[in-house]
């Protein structure tokens, strides 16, 4: 199994402006590695939570048809683009989707509803298209926004590596804002 990212958001869920608003920074000298530390923190916060922060396509690469339901491995998922199985030749063939159902929301399922093809000989036969992510920055919730300022604040503030006599950890306020909406998985 694996995923691999096919559409990146078109956007950060904030703003450099906004960024820099919490890091009570006016002037544009250090705008490139402002901007460095937002996008890192987007993407620990999206890594730490399972969750796509805004819009974006991904893909869930399977070695054999699931025999039961799958829970997409990102939230919230808006809907499932596509559900492709391997030929013997290599060529991907799209299934109906009258062979599957879907579940959107946190988590997305999808549940074969009746027999697939099987794949071809080959490893990574199934192919599962999903699109993830909140509409816009707007509809982001809040407390995830904040969860990527304080992250983005601390790569910031703590730009250099570890050492013996300093240790670098993830604020415990960056968890405790984006606990309501980590999946639990058991």
């Amino acid at each position: 199994m694996s995923l691999t990212q096919i559409s990146p958001p078109s956007a950060e869920p904030i703003t450099l402006s906004e960024l820099k608003d919490h890091l009570r920074i006016t002037d544009a000298n250090e705008d490139a590695l402002i901007n460095g530390a937002l996008v890192a923190a987007v993407r620990a916060v999206e890594a730490r939570a399972s969750l796509a922060l805004l819009a974006q396509q991904w893909r869930l690469t399977l070695d054999a048809a699931p025999g039961e339901t799958v829970i997409l491995p990102l939230s919230p998922v808006v809907s499932i683009d596509a559900v492709s199985v391997i030929d013997a030749a290599g060529a991907p063939q799209v299934l109906a989707p009258a062979l599957y159902e879907t579940a959107p929301g946190s988590p997305g399922r999808l549940r074969p509803a009746a027999p697939w093809p099987n794949p071809g000989p080959r490893l990574d036969g199934v192919r599962i298209d999903f699109t993830v992510g909140y509409a816009d920055a707007a509809s982001t919730p809040e407390p995830l926004k904040q969860a990527v300022k304080i992250l983005a604040a601390h790569f910031f503030e703590a730009r250099e590596a570890a050492s013996e006599d300093r240790l670098f950890t993830v604020p415990q306020s960056v968890d405790a804002l984006i606990a309501p909406y980590r999946e639990v998985r058991l």
